[in-house]
């Protein structure tokens, strides 16, 4: 009797420390896990993780949330083993970005809120009818869509003797099939010929922006793939200028972009994510948030490849895009 006593207090005694160091470690662990899937690692995509990350422990305080960060290196399926390891580990908020990565989301949980980031046209990516800004389920997040009739001006505005455009982007991504679908009703009603370009994946983009490189000028849109072979690409298109989509493809082979700040979009998104962590806001009431600025951006080096005027650019409004470090 007195052993099984003994036993008793000790267990007793056990299960209050243990409680006890359960309750403590509570007190100093980070209060939310945010799943972070990236589809690809490129400059655009590092911005906004980056920007979201520190964002985030801003609108939540430090120490108080915990990140659970992987980048599926441009490989859709390991996007679907990534999120499904965050639907197993049971996190707070999954933070995807770009398509591939929000669709593994949106497909792989209905009851963890999903917040997208650098994704172009939402229901495009969700194959949603009659999409009106809202998503309605545990989805919404943050466009990085530029105004794409104003990209398509850019076009005539700095190349006016061009009469072909050469439309390069993947065919496996819908975001970028949308933006060039937009960009050549545009440019057809000012009265440029227009040839898609499309190449399946990586190992195509060589052969394909030679071939696009026979119109006057290329466009390339806001596209994952194109964004980490911009040395693939510039390699193949000798001296064809490049309207790019955004900044990061611009500063790898482009000649001038209409982008928007993709740290900025992080930082949206973030402040997203912490009124759905505190309770202020529901998902399902959120609609999508677009970037409030655009910024004319050339690169310099590429200008000066080319021979384009860079003070006649500053004239209209371009500004060059800065040099890291």
């Amino acid at each position: 009797m007195n052993v099984r006593k003994l036993t008793a207090v000790l267990l007793a005694a056990l299960l209050c420390a243990g409680a006890m160091i359960s309750l403590s470690s509570c007190g100093k662990s980070a209060e939310y896990t945010v799943g972070i899937c990236q589809a690809a690692p490129h400059d655009a995509l590092d911005a906004a993780t980056r920007g979201f990350k520190e964002q985030l422990v801003k609108e939540l305080g430090e120490g108080k949330v915990k990140f659970l960060e992987n980048n599926a290196q441009g490989d859709k399926t390991v996007c679907t083993t990534i999120i499904n390891d965050f639907v197993s580990k049971k996190v707070d908020l999954i933070m995807a970005n770009a398509t591939d990565a929000l669709q593994a989301a949106a497909n792989g949980t209905n009851k963890i809120p999903v917040l997208g980031t650098s994704i172009t046209e939402y229901g495009t990516a969700l194959g949603l009818k009659d999409f009106n800004g809202t998503v309605g389920r545990n989805v919404s997040g943050t466009s990085d869509l530029a105004p794409l009739a104003d990209q398509a001006k850019m076009i005539t505005e700095i190349f006016p003797d061009a009469k072909t455009v050469g439309l390069l982007y993947c065919s496996a991504e819908p975001n970028s099939d949308y933006q060039v679908k937009v960009v050549k009703e545009e440019l057809e009603k000012m009265g440029l010929t227009c040839t898609n370009y499309a190449f399946a994946d990586s190992n195509e983009i060589n052969t394909i922006a030679a071939k696009a490189a026979e119109e006057d000028v290329i466009y390339i849109p806001t596209d994952n793939t194109a964004a980490t072979c911009t040395g693939t690409i510039l390699g193949a298109i000798g001296d064809t200028p490049v309207v790019a989509g955004e900044k990061s493809i611009c500063s790898g082979c482009g000649v001038v972009t209409l982008s928007i700040d993709y740290y900025d979009l992080g930082v949206a998104t973030a402040k997203m994510a912490a009124k759905i962590l505190k309770g202020e806001a529901k998902i399902e009431e959120m609609p999508i948030e677009y970037a409030a600025e655009v910024t004319k951006m050339y690169n310099a080096d590429r200008c000066k490849a080319l021979g384009i005027d860079t003070a006649d650019l500053e004239a209209k409004g371009y500004v060059p895009i800065p040099t890291e470090g």
